[in-house]
């Protein structure tokens, strides 16, 4: 055991500080919004009452869906051991973001050297934005971790693994489609046999399985949008690669900024170009095929993500993060000893001095409780209707913490009570709780404000029937 320790005590290290810089204070820091109460919504209802899911979260464009797997691999296992604390899900995300950080680690290790191998996982280890997406449950933030495996496993001709993996990516965000290109150049050179490309295929059908009989229930919904999605492309997808080329440099900065340069703008263009300029050396001094899958990596992404026509947001990266991390290790590890001290210096420097830390974390989950607890205090036991009003959020995950504690909240759609509860998040809004538009709110009529009060900047109005 000592002797374990001695010989990979940086690596442990490296893995510590990711592990606390995704779990320090993770229930003050972690977002609990509407998609992660919806989540858990779902899931508590899968493993209380039995009732099975055969879609998972709906896309935030084009009206489909993923598949289950998000739900039934990683948060049902992570909810139940928590005992229903939706803190359990970004606990087990988080370990799944060190596990990440230990698999490029790793797999640099395996293709390139050490020195790579160190340098690339203490930089995702301790960039922002990867730890941001690594310590609450949500989706996208297990694609890095699945990306990274799927294309590792099928350049190691482990192609059962590779397909779990690809499986596993596609579950987690559609933009893990964005990893086929790399897939069939590798798949053409690695050989496959037809057996093992005839397995991968079917292995993958399978995985579509409770997709299909969503879809035969509710007459082809998802595969219906998925084709909308792609056949009428005037405000999503632009299927010309040409196209894409005046948008590269952009997106290439973007990737940069927000994976390496903690969101600099100006450390971003000066990262961006080391990285394009020492790819170029070191390709034209000694093409390896490990430096070549890893450029390619992320030239084809670039070109998919400049086909898309919407705005690209940064968990939209996930799929080709690690690369970045992986290309930056080796460049150091072949350039000048002071000149990659210096350089590596400043690239932990920012990350460290942008860390997430440097605010209070916002408390989403603890003042969702709280005012939950409020609410039901304020209702008396007796029923109540609710309705929340936010530029961006939505409400199951206040409903999460009623259902939990069994309260007398009734949905309106199946009973008018005498009292409503409008909880108003007032960022980006004007809380005007009386004839307010909004359904929930419109639904319950003409209405008087009994109790007002304030949580955490948040407000709350207790309505009753007023007569006209």
């Amino acid at each position: 055991m000592i002797q374990f320790l001695k010989k990979n005590y940086l690596l442990i290290a490296i893995l510590l500080l990711a592990a606390f810089l995704r779990l320090y204070k993770i229930s003050d820091y972690m977002e609990f919004l509407g998609d992660q109460g919806r989540d858990v919504v779902i899931v508590r209802d899968f493993l209380k009452n039995g009732n099975l899911f055969f879609i998972g979260p709906q896309t935030s464009i084009g009206n489909m869906y993923l598949g289950p797997f998000y739900y039934y691999v990683i948060m049902a296992p992570a909810l139940l051991i928590a005992n229903f604390n939706p803190v359990g899900p970004a606990i087990f995300v988080a370990l799944l973001g060190v596990l990440t950080v230990y698999f490029a680690f790793y797999i640099s290790q395996k293709w390139f050297n050490s020195k790579t191998a160190y340098i690339s996982a203490l930089l995702m280890a301790i960039s922002p934005v990867i730890i941001k997406y690594s310590n609450f449950s949500w989706n996208p933030n297990i694609l890095p971790l699945f990306s990274l495996l799927f294309i590792y496993f099928l350049w190691e001709k482990k192609i059962i693994l590779a397909t779990l993996s690809f499986i596993m990516a596609i579950n987690s965000h559609y933009l893990a489609l964005s990893l086929l290109p790399l897939a069939f150049i590798i798949w053409f050179l690695k050989k496959y046999s037809f057996k093992a490309t005839l397995v991968a295929i079917l292995l993958f059908i399978l995985s579509l399985t409770p997709q299909i009989l969503f879809d035969l229930k509710h007459q082809g919904q998802n595969i219906k949008s998925i084709s909308t999605f792609f056949t009428q492309r005037e405000t999503t997808v632009n299927l010309k690669p040409y196209k894409s080329l005046i948008k590269m440099p952009t997106i290439y900065h973007q990737l940069v900024t927000s994976s390496l340069s903690a969101r600099n703008f100006n450390l971003g263009i000066a990262v961006s170009i080391f990285l394009l300029l020492g790819s170029v050396y070191l390709l034209v001094k000694k093409r390896t095929p490990a430096l070549l899958l890893i450029v390619g990596w992320i030239i084809s992404s670039v070109i998919i993500l400049g086909l898309y026509k919407q705005h690209l947001y940064d968990h939209y990266f996930g799929f080709v993060f690690p690369a970045f991390f992986i290309l930056t290790g080796y460049l150091l590890s072949k350039i000048n000893k002071y000149l990659s001290i210096i350089i590596l210096i400043i690239l932990v420097s920012f990350s460290v001095l942008n860390t997430n830390f440097k605010y209070p974390g916002p408390k989403q989950l603890e003042t969702t409780k709280t005012i939950v607890k409020q609410i039901i205090s304020t209702a008396d036991n007796r029923p109540f209707n609710f309705a929340l009003l936010a530029k961006q959020n939505y409400d199951p995950g206040y409903r999460y913490f009623f259902y939990e504690s069994q309260s007398s909240l009734k949905n309106i759609q199946e009973q008018l009570t005498d009292q409503l509860f409008v909880v108003c998040e007032p960022w980006q809004i004007d809380c005007q709780p009386i004839n307010n538009p909004e359904w929930a709110v419109a639904a319950f009529g003409w209405a008087k404000i009994d109790k007002q009060w304030e949580t955490n900047g948040i407000k709350i109005y207790q309505l009753s029937h007023t007569k006209i």
